[in-house]
């Protein structure tokens, strides 16, 4: 019997570079104008204007030290949004400054040490929930004041004029989490939406459902959640 040796590392990175597609690279020697605030969490290629090298838009996720006290940091989490030019990435979106999912952190009144919104955030990924070829962006945070606080995705795309805008968004109390689900053929891409759901007359100490599912997508032209377990507002979510 033929014996098969292993790869070596150096042919393990090469098969890698091979299924890797060369337009989810970054350009070379590409940077960013302005750079996002703070510490870079995340960095999404996301083709918001279709996939091309041309149209090739980065999301990203930072986060800035705005105090910290009793062994607890509390950040300014950002939203940054940019639109690639030639080897430049120049910003077009950015929230808080812009609006969006996330609130601006201040210090506590009488300069006590606490900072609130509590903020959290993740960008979920990127999908072709609205057509094919075109993709959208999506993202989940959560901000807390008091009690459990209040839980946001919001799907991001651009509007006729080509500026980046919440398509739409969905609230919860206490936690919302999305997943994206990738369609196939004719069938386009979804988010899976999960957390607790509350009835209208449920307190946050006691969901209706502790564990609710609902699906998000884009039909005829309408944006549809199945079942109407989450809060759902066109464009961005209300505070």
């Amino acid at each position: 019997m033929r014996q098969v040796r292993p790869l070596s590392i150096a042919a393990l990175f090469a098969a890698v570079l091979l299924v890797v597609p060369a337009s989810a690279e970054e350009p070379p020697h590409s940077a960013f104008s302005p750079a996002s605030p703070g510490t870079v969490v995340q960095n999404q290629l996301v083709y918001l204007g279709g996939e091309a090298m041309h149209s090739q838009w980065r999301a990203i996720a930072s986060k800035k030290l705005a105090g910290s006290a009793s062994g607890t940091s509390f950040y300014q989490w950002y939203l940054s949004i940019y639109a690639i030019d030639g080897t430049t990435y120049r910003l077009k979106y950015q929230s808080p400054a812009n609006g969006g999912p996330l609130s601006t952190v201040t210090q506590a009144a009488g300069g006590e040490k606490m900072w609130f919104p509590l903020q959290t955030m993740r960008i979920v990924g990127s999908a072709e929930l609205m057509r094919p070829a075109v993709q959208q962006l999506v993202v989940q945070s959560h901000e807390t004041g008091a009690d459990c606080g209040t839980a946001t995705v919001t799907v991001f795309t651009t509007d006729a004029k080509g500026n980046v805008v919440p398509a739409v968004s969905l609230s919860n109390g206490c936690d919302l989490r999305a997943t994206i689900a990738h369609g196939h053929g004719s069938v386009r891409d979804s988010i899976v939406l999960s957390g607790p759901y509350y009835s209208a007359t449920a307190a946050l100490c006691c969901p209706t459902k502790p564990k609710a599912t609902a699906v998000l997508s884009y039909r005829n032209g309408k944006w549809v959640e199945t079942p109407k377990y989450y809060a759902l507002h066109l464009g961005a979510s209300a505070r």
